[in-house]
């Protein structure tokens, strides 16, 4: 895993933050700036989700619940991934959980919030859990932010949740299934994941592999970059870094994928 690190040490300005998890050896197995805080952007609605999954879990909720004047961001891709619900002004908890990660969508997140109490209340339940944590309704907002070793273990709680409680959890992993942000050369169905960015900011959490077979879990953080617009070195680094975490994944792998080959 360290050749993934030193990847990300080739982007020449900025802080870049790295966790990799091995869920068939059940520890991390490579860390890089693990406790520092990163902007989380459009990655901080895995947060709403697990904020909207524990209030079901404590019956405050149910995912077949109604959010009612529900808008879809225009400037997002719910139109190509759910056109069916184009033209709906009303969604179960658990089918606008799901459009909020999938879509990267900022105002069904904000119906969402609304409908369970506001945004405060919905930061302060994330705050009980994981108190470095910090969302606000301006996914641009910089106290939009996580620090790296929460955010992963908010990640490995959903994981392993779901692995014990699908139904319960099933809302945030259907998101990130159907997100998109592909990578040339790892399988679509490889990379479920929740990426977000700013100018200078990139952040990206997921699992990577095969779902059912020991995936990698990672969250991967790199603040104070050169405009993202105008430079595209630091995106490419990244890149090339998780393609490097891919053929990590193949390796361990390898005696039990020969199907996918």
């Amino acid at each position: 895993m360290q050749n993934v690190i030193e990847k990300l040490k080739e982007i020449e300005s900025g802080t870049i933050g790295i966790i990799i998890y091995s869920s068939e050896k059940q520890k991390i197995v490579s860390e890089y700036n693990c406790e520092m805080s990163f902007p989380l952007a459009s990655a901080a609605k895995v947060a709403v989700g697990f904020s909207i999954a524990k209030c079901v879990e404590d019956k405050l909720y149910t995912w077949n619940d109604i959010v009612e004047d529900v808008n879809f961001n225009p400037n997002e891709d719910s139109k190509e991934l759910y056109p069916h619900f184009q033209q709906r002004s009303t969604l179960s908890l658990r089918e606008a959980v799901e459009v909020m990660i999938a879509c990267h969508d900022s105002l069904v997140a904000n119906s969402i919030v609304q409908k369970c109490g506001g945004w405060e209340k919905v930061n302060n339940k994330i705050k009980a859990y994981f108190q470095n944590i910090n969302i606000t309704q301006n996914p641009r907002n910089l106290e939009n932010s996580g620090n790296l070793s929460q955010v992963f273990e908010l990640l490995l709680l959903i994981f392993e949740g779901y692995r014990l409680s699908p139904d319960l959890w099933a809302p945030i992993i259907n998101g990130l299934v159907r997100q998109r942000g592909d990578i040339d050369g790892i399988p679509t169905h490889f990379l479920n994941h929740m990426s977000g960015g700013l100018d200078n900011v990139v952040i990206d959490i997921g699992i990577l592999g095969d779902l059912n077979h020991n995936p990698l879990l990672y969250v991967l953080g790199a603040k104070n970059l050169p405009n993202r617009s105008n430079y595209q070195s630091s995106d490419e680094k990244i890149i090339d870094a998780m393609k490097l975490l891919y053929e990590e994944y193949l390796n361990q792998s390898a005696p039990n994928l020969e199907c996918n080959n």
